[in-house]
């Protein structure tokens, strides 16, 4: 059939509109002002991204007791030695400017000492206390000062438009640019661009409780892994341990009461009122968010469950006003939800949150597809195996500002706008058009929510070479149930629509995530094999998984050994800084 297609050419395209979505837009307008910029969004520029969730804080090494090596090394510790280390250090050192940055230039404004100074709190897993923060709402204030700083700069919007494929150049040397779908009106639009900047975020919505909002699919993966680009460590998706139980009826399955009330001293509590954490690590509720959500998941195993299904966080012992005036916004989520956080028990359960694993690319920002460039939640190789909490904003408006100015350099010297591979563009056009040609599914609730229970029982918290098999085949299976399953309708503002391709991202990268998974013989970080509990020596060996897709359009998976290019395992870049 005949598809008329819309076009917009622009130097630069930037897909998504959080933390880094945003800070690489306007390096690259301030860089480079001449030239076009144009900010590609699913939703509504400032109301969208996992940026504007996030509650807790901004890792960085301000105060002089703190240094750039110790921030390092307890990123290092956090990701069991699995992180691309050039990486991390771009990160902690960076964030030391770009904090600087967001107050001095974009206008955020964060919590203060009474002499003045940046206030930092704790967050668990690390050794000092360096989370800057504004209350417990640190992400709003973010996006809305960055928005505004972009709606000043004539950035052209293109909102509610959600990117569905990345199309290749007609010789395959360059991304020639993207195909978009208007949400509101069905439309398709070819944007054509010297650079794209890949920031849509993660979202691993494929589990039965996460704290993305739905619309979160890990489209930018997906998108990625379809274009050719590889993927490291999938297998590293991190579930933080208190996302709420909103309880039956409600599509809010684990919105997150930040990590702060743990550091701070709440209590974990299971079901019969019981602290727990120091049966299974000495530093209690402030481990890392692996060790916290695995012994929350085993309490929960075991059946020392609430009448929810779920455990308690209490936060009473440290004073219901110290609760309600440190964190303001979280006793009002919970007071929303029908829960009493500063004098009550809250009933939470760990939840998907973030993902570890990503694009490969280099700290400059560039990909292995020339024109593409990635920062954010779609990038793999900072975090390693576990993400500190506190370090996911700073990695996000670090190496988003980074992408901005390499691509700002970049276009003049070796941008131009190309045509499109008219096959890929023609592949990208059939999968759109493909369940409008089938007779419309009542609802595709079943295979959502078939996702959910697969993932969260066999690719999930705990994890075995037999449940990750099954998830496989299961999966497999729901992808032909989904292939098989219409839409009906106009095109404007179809959800139905956007829910099928949806799930054909999510299924995508849970395939991705489950081959990894399955690949990773050991226990590490957020990764926990029950039949592996071991983790590996980190000199003998260490590598990244890669995952791509084959020609027969499988998951493929391949290593990367981890080069120490700083510091070896058993050494300390805090002892080397000191001599």
């Amino acid at each position: 059939m005949t598809t008329a297609i819309a076009r917009h050419a622009t130097d630069i395209v930037v897909l998504g509109s959080g933390g880094a979505g945003l800070l690489g837009a306007l390096h690259a307008k301030a860089a480079a002002p001449d030239l076009s910029v144009t900010v590609a969004v699913k939703g509504l520029l400032g109301k969208s991204g996992c940026t504007r969730m996030v509650q807790g804080g901004y890792n960085v090494a301000l105060a002089p007791e703190d240094s750039a090596e110790r921030h390092f090394m307890d990123t290092l510790d956090g990701g069991k030695w699995l992180n691309d280390q050039d990486l991390a250090w771009t990160l902690v050192t960076v964030a030391q400017r770009r904090i600087r940055e967001l107050e001095n230039r974009w206008g955020c404004f964060f919590d203060r000492n009474p002499d003045g100074t940046i206030h930092q709190k704790a967050f668990a897993g690390q050794t000092f206390d360096r989370t800057v923060h504004k209350g417990d709402l640190t992400g709003i204030e973010i996006i809305n000062r960055l928005a505004e700083q972009t709606w000043a700069r004539g950035i052209a919007r293109l909102e509610e438009h959600r990117a569905v494929a990345l199309l290749p150049s007609a010789d395959g040397s360059r991304l020639a640019g993207v195909l978009l779908v208007d949400v509101r009106s069905g439309a398709l639009l070819l944007v054509q661009a010297k650079a794209v900047l890949l920031a849509t975020g993660g979202g691993p919505t494929m589990y039965t409780y996460h704290t993305p909002s739905g619309d979160k699919s890990c489209d930018g993966m997906a998108m990625a892994l379809r274009a050719g680009l590889v993927l490291r460590d999938m297998e590293m998706v991190q579930f933080h341990p208190t996302g709420v139980l909103a309880g039956p009826g409600t599509r809010m399955t684990g919105t997150i009461i930040e990590e702060g009330l743990r550091g701070a001293g709440g209590f974990l509590l299971n079901g019969a009122g019981e602290r727990f954490m120091h049966n299974y690590d000495p530093r209690g509720e402030r481990a890392t968010r692996d060790i916290v959500s695995r012994a929350m998941y085993r309490e929960m195993l075991a059946g020392r469950t609430n009448e929810h299904g779920g455990l308690y966080i209490e936060m009473g012992h440290l004073g219901p006003d110290r609760v309600r005036r440190e964190f303001k916004g979280m006793v009002e989520r919970c007071a929303d939800m029908g829960f009493d956080l500063a004098g009550g028990r809250v009933p939470v359960v760990p939840t998907a949150h973030y993902m570890m694993g990503g694009v490969v690319f280099r700290p400059d920002g560039a990909t292995a597809l020339p024109g593409l460039f990635a920062a954010g939640e779609d990038t793999g190789g900072v975090h390693g195996a576990n993400r500190l909490g506190g370090n996911g904003v700073a990695n996000s408006t670090v190496f988003g500002g980074i992408a901005g100015d390499t691509m700002a350099r970049w276009v003049p010297r070796e941008g131009a706008i190309e045509e499109p591979d008219p096959a890929a563009l023609d592949a990208a056009l059939a999968m759109l058009h493909a369940p409008f040609a089938r007779k419309p599914a009542a609802s595709l609730s079943p295979i959502r929510d078939a996702l959910h229970g697969l993932m969260w029982e066999k690719a999930g918290i705990l994890r075995d070479a037999a449940g990750l098999a099954e998830a496989a085949s299961g999966l497999d299976a729901l992808e032909a149930e989904l292939d098989g399953a219409g839409v009906g309708g106009a095109r404007g503002f179809n959800l139905a629509w956007h829910d099928w391709l949806n799930l054909r991202s999510l299924l995508l990268v849970s395939r991705a995530i489950v081959a990894a998974a399955a690949a990773r013989a050991e226990s590490r970080g957020a990764h926990w094999r029950e039949d592996f509990p071991a983790t590996a020596p980190e000199a003998e060996g260490l590598s990244a998984t890669l995952a791509s897709l084959d020609g027969a359009g499988r998951i493929a998976i391949g290593w990367q050994p981890v080069a120490f290019t700083r510091v070896r395992p058993g050494e300390s870049l805090l002892a080397a800084a000191a001599e």
